[in-house]
């Protein structure tokens, strides 16, 4: 049981562990945090972990390990080749996914890399439900062209379809037929759509991709790195999954694929990757490309700690009560959120919680950043750190101009087993001030911008003075509060 019903008729979601370690946060003064956005670029990547009170980036990497893992890492062996740790993982590869064979990689983009150098042939085309940033670069680096065929639900913010991360069937019928099979590398499937709000899809639409691919002779690609977080969903969302067990569904999806790869950043709660397949040729092909890339065939650019933590991290993933918890509070910040009037993304899904900056900030422009700078003015506000998802994360075209994003969003994301009930109350606190407060909001222009993946590391400013009015009234209204709950007190 993940959550609980209250006498009040809410329900609250419970967070299905405890805390034995815990490490301290800070929250800086508001003016700090205008010094810190600034000194970083308004890059909420190059902002610093001393400055962060809550740090919602990302879940990759940043997911607490339970004492089983950390306790199994102690017993490591850290040979270079033929590692015990390495077999050990391999097994549980196997066991979870009945893989027979398994590449490591120190984490999903290594995965990418190597896919993408193996199979992605100059001037072809990679259909997919949606791409994410590195896949698509390692795709468009290697000579290949990425093309998205989501559903039209997709696209739209406020929606009750369970699985807007479906690929569109028809259109990748007509894809096929209108460019040809041999202009295709494979078809890429990704759990928990990243871009669009951690939309999953359900297995009966894998179960339709693959049919399609065997019909055409194509190779199926999975992204399992949200794969937690998609089962979740397949099993409360997908009625004839109900019954199912989640080792049952895990096993169903790899099944069904012909190249399975995660980040276990995300998946397992641990620092690595792997690459799955059955196929022996395809394995073949991608095999002298880990040591060329990534390290021996047996750690794979791993610490064997990292793997020991991941075979635990991986049986844990199969825990239901572990699985849900990302889910679950992220629905309850959603819901929060709607009750208070803020544009979000429904239905909630995984990751983490998408507020959309679209509307949130619909006076911003779209070549002024709306999800950099709204990611900006909530860090400054509540010392909260988010990501932007929207044009900023985009390249410029061949031309220089903007790629401009489907969507704008800021993402919240929610690192599993981190923070509590009372941490996701005070986020909501203070993004629902700011949405009051929205039209103190001001865009941002680039003053370093690299050519590739620059929302990594590149550095902006902003287009007028708004983060100090910003910061003035957000000043104004905390004095406000508290003369009344002096006024209260007295």
């Amino acid at each position: 049981m993940s959550d609980v019903k209250l006498f009040s008729g809410e329900s609250l979601p419970l967070e299905m562990h405890k805390a034995r370690i815990v490490q301290k946060i800070n929250l800086k003064p508001v003016d700090r945090r205008l010094e810190a956005i600034k000194e970083a670029g308004f890059n909420t990547f190059l902002l610093k972990t001393d400055d962060v009170f809550l740090d919602m980036l990302t879940d990759s990497g940043v997911n607490a390990m339970s004492d089983k893992q950390q306790a199994a890492m102690l017993q490591a062996d850290d040979s270079y080749a033929g590692s015990a740790t390495f077999t050990k993982l391999e097994n549980k590869v196997q066991e979870i996914f009945g893989s027979t064979y398994f590449l490591p990689a120190h984490q999903g983009r290594a995965c990418e890399n190597i896919i993408s150098k193996a199979f992605v042939q100059e001037n072809t085309y990679v259909p997919m439900n949606y791409h994410f940033t590195t896949t698509k670069t390692h795709i468009e680096i290697n000579g290949g062209k990425v093309e998205e065929l989501y559903l039209d639900e997709a696209m739209e913010i406020k929606s009750s379809h369970p699985f807007k991360g479906n690929l569109d069937i028809d259109k990748l019928r007509t894809f096929i037929e209108e460019k040809g099979v041999e202009n295709i590398s494979f078809v890429r499937l990704e759990a928990g759509t990243n871009l669009i709000g951690g939309q999953p899809h359900s297995l009966e639409n894998l179960q339709e991709v693959r049919k399609v691919c065997d019909e055409y002779g194509l190779m199926l690609v999975y992204d399992a790195s949200l794969l937690a977080d998609n089962l979740h969903f397949i099993k409360t969302r997908e009625e004839k999954c109900q019954d199912m067990s989640i080792r049952e569904i895990s096993k169903t999806v790899a099944d069904l694929t012909d190249i399975f790869y995660f980040s276990a950043r995300k998946l397992g709660c641990a620092r690595g990757g792997g690459i799955c397949t059955n196929n022996a040729e395809l394995y073949a092909k991608m095999r002298e490309l880990v040591p060329l890339y990534e390290g021996f065939l047996t750690y794979g650019g791993m610490s064997v700690r990292e793997m020991e933590a991941m075979v635990v991290g991986l049986d844990e993933t199969m825990d239901e009560d572990m699985i849900n918890q990302g889910p679950k509070f992220i629905e309850y910040m959603v819901s929060e959120l709607e009750k208070r009037g803020v544009p979000v993304v429904t239905p909630a899904g995984g990751l983490g919680c998408h507020v959309n900056a679209m509307e949130f900030v619909d006076h911003i422009p779209q070549t002024e950043y709306p999800s950099g700078a709204l990611a900006a003015a909530y860090y400054i506000i509540s010392g909260v750190r988010g990501m932007e998802r929207g044009t900023l994360s985009e390249n410029r075209d061949e031309d220089g101009n903007e790629t401009l994003s489907n969507m704008e969003l800021l993402r919240l994301a929610m690192p599993r087993r981190v923070y509590s009930l009372s941490h996701v109350e005070y986020a909501v606190d203070r993004i629902t001030w700011l949405y009051e407060n929205r039209e103190l909001i001001g865009g941002l222009r680039f003053v370093d911008e690299p050519k590739v993946m620059r929302f990594f590391i590149g550095k902006l400013e902003a287009t007028s003075d708004w983060p100090e009015k910003l910061v003035k009234k957000f000043k104004e209204d905390l004095e406000t509060l508290n003369k009344e709950e002096e006024l209260v007190l007295n």
